[in-house]
């Protein structure tokens, strides 16, 4: 395991400006350094590092593809609740709640290949039968059945993986 204090003091400033170019701003540069090196201390198995920089941007880059998906989902989310009549628009409460659930599946099925994905979510969103899953995605009712199974295998896995 590598010292955490000797890797955050020699690579902190140089990761904070390297996602401040990524970024183009040094609040979001500085959330995103700071949750890099959470993950750092909060993986047990972390190799004594040969490139530090290299591992960083690493999980960094990773970093910065959840929060561009993100910013997406609060953007799409938005956009749909704009849509709304005023009269069935949802509190700021309820939209923060319906955001964070929002974020919260997209990390669960993240991993997922994108047929599995979109089946699985044609399923449980929109409702619709295997049969009609199959008809729009162009294959047969079996193979969306295979892609249920590794959705639900899969988020299941991944509600493990959180557990205490």
């Amino acid at each position: 395991m590598p010292d955490i204090s000797a890797l955050y003091s020699d690579h902190h400033g140089w990761l904070q400006g390297w996602l401040r170019r990524k970024m183009g701003n040094a609040i979001d540069a500085a959330d995103l350094a700071h949750d890099t090196f959470l993950r750092v201390l909060a993986r047990r198995d972390t190799p004594a590092l040969l490139a530090p920089r290299a591992y960083l941007g690493t999980i960094a880059r990773g970093l910065v593809a959840d929060f561009f998906r993100h910013k997406d989902i609060e953007r799409a989310s938005l956009e749909a609740l704009a849509a709304l009549p005023q009269t069935h628009a949802p509190s700021p409460e309820t939209r923060a709640i319906v955001l964070e659930a929002l974020v919260a599946i997209d990390t669960m099925l993240d991993g997922l290949k994108p047929a599995a994905r979109l089946a699985f979510l044609l399923s449980q969103l929109d409702g619709l039968t295997y049969e009609q899953i199959a008809t729009q995605l162009g294959v047969t009712k079996r193979t969306v059945s295979n892609y249920m199974c590794t959705a639900i295998e899969h988020c299941v896995a991944h509600c493990e993986l959180l557990a205490p």
